[in-house]
């Protein structure tokens, strides 16, 4: 993290707000409403302190915290600069994550671990990455610069710059990626394309079996059409 002091830090986090979030109307509602921002507040001086070997005292401040807020932060872990956590409700950010610079993260996040082993065992979040609601990002993990994460998304492997990534597990697509802003109402539902796909193929192969039809090509383009959108909507990241 770049040199800067605890209260430049704190200062960067209430005004990111405002740049954040288009519901924000009076410094009043900021006070109030924004569980987040005050997460992160607490989670600064926690950190601090952790770093400073006062360990149980950093701990005690985040779960009280939690409780007020809940927002679970780990305070050993590395958060950067002008952070947002949008509504916050259900955020948990495990001990061994790291998170860049202008990251967005909104409610029920969790960049959690897979492992009860010591040492890196969460996930590590590059500049500018946008992680939707609900998302599940586990593991030692890269989620790269820019990158999408879609609400509800379960992400176990790492995720290109640049890129979206939706879905159980997550995988990348060339949809619904736009350089600033998650377009979910942009991205492909990969299980319904897939099962479109299958039905149609067995109606067809079932429709030729009973009926005896060969002038099957008009069907078999179209159906190749729907095969060839879902294929380019993904791009396998295994």
């Amino acid at each position: 993290m770049d040199n800067i002091s605890l209260w430049q830090l704190i200062k960067e986090d209430f005004s990111i707000v405002w740049e954040r979030d288009p519901a924000i109307r009076s410094k009043f509602e900021l006070l109030t409403n924004y569980p987040g921002v005050w997460s992160l507040f607490w989670y600064r001086i926690a950190h601090r302190l952790h770093k400073r070997g006062l360990k149980v005292l950093a701990r005690m401040i985040m779960g009280i915290n939690q409780i007020f807020s809940g927002i679970d932060i780990h305070p050993a872990a590395k958060i950067g600069r002008r952070v947002f956590i949008d509504h916050g409700i259900g955020v948990v950010i495990g001990e061994t994550t790291q998170i860049g610079n202008d990251v967005l993260i909104y409610q029920q996040v969790t960049l959690g671990g897979v492992s009860l082993s010591h040492g890196k065992r969460h996930p590590t979040v590059e500049d500018g990455v946008v992680i939707g609601a609900g998302a599940k990002v586990l593991g030692n993990i890269t989620i790269g610069k820019n990158a999408k994460i879609g609400a509800n998304s379960v992400v176990v492997k790492d995720v290109p710059p640049d890129s979206t990534a939706v879905g159980i597990p997550a995988r990348v697509v060339s949809k619904g990626f736009d350089k600033g802003k998650l377009s979910h109402n942009k991205l492909p539902d990969i299980d319904k394309e897939l099962f479109e796909y299958l039905l149609k193929r067995f109606a067809l192969l079932e429709h030729a079996y009973i009926s005896g039809d060969k002038d099957l090509l008009k069907k078999e383009e179209e159906l190749d059409k729907i095969y060839q959108e879902f294929l380019k909507s993904m791009t396998l990241k295994d």
